[in-house]
């Protein structure tokens, strides 16, 4: 599987949740202090780049994702929210040592690899209504599932997702440098 396609299966699967949701809507909620450690943006660029690893282009910390989700989660979420993130990361832990006997950073690739799509068929089951442990009257996505939405959200609005992955037109449309001005019309400006 390349990236393209994992990207677009990313996109089909945790897409809605994110834009459909309320936490582009509660900027006004956060703001406080720390929701995230130190400890907890490391583990998150980690799985991040998981996600989306460096290959021909830049990876997820490449883009300081981490840092991105430390800001995000303490800035627009609240705090049912900033829990349930916080649950995820602690999911984290526990796949990797109850499948690994050690942390997640302790890993290597393949094995985060093994945690990361464990973590994820958990998330899936959860959406599709399948998960034992979970009801639907517990309302909201899965704690992983808003990891990696913050990992897509963070690295495709970073200068190193937008630019450098992404198609990157400063001036989107075409120049026209001989425009008819008629007298007493203002002039164009850019911002």
């Amino acid at each position: 599987m390349n990236r393209r396609e994992l990207l677009k299966m990313i996109a089909v699967v945790t897409g809605t949740a994110l834009v459909g949701g309320q936490a582009l809507t509660a900027f006004a909620v956060g703001g406080g202090e720390e929701a995230l450690t130190d400890a907890d943006v490391r583990l998150l660029d980690e799985v991040a780049e998981t996600l989306l690893p460096r290959t021909e282009t830049p990876g997820a910390k490449d883009a300081e994702v981490g840092d991105f989700m430390r800001v995000f989660v303490r800035d627009c979420y609240t705090a049912e929210q900033q829990a349930r993130f916080r649950d995820g990361i602690a999911r984290i832990e526990a796949h990797s040592r109850a499948a690994h006997g050690d942390g997640f950073l302790a890993l290597d690739a393949p094995r985060r690899g093994e945690v990361v799509a464990a973590l994820d068929r958990e998330a899936r089951a959860r959406m599709d209504g399948e998960a034992r442990e979970w009801s639907p009257a517990e309302g909201g996505p899965h704690g992983f599932t808003l990891i990696k939405q913050l990992t897509l959200f963070g690295f495709f609005t970073s200068k190193a997702g937008g630019t450098e992955v992404l198609r990157y037109v400063a001036i989107p449309g075409r120049y026209d440098g001989d425009l008819a001005y008629r007298s007493g019309e203002p002039a164009w400006a850019t911002t």
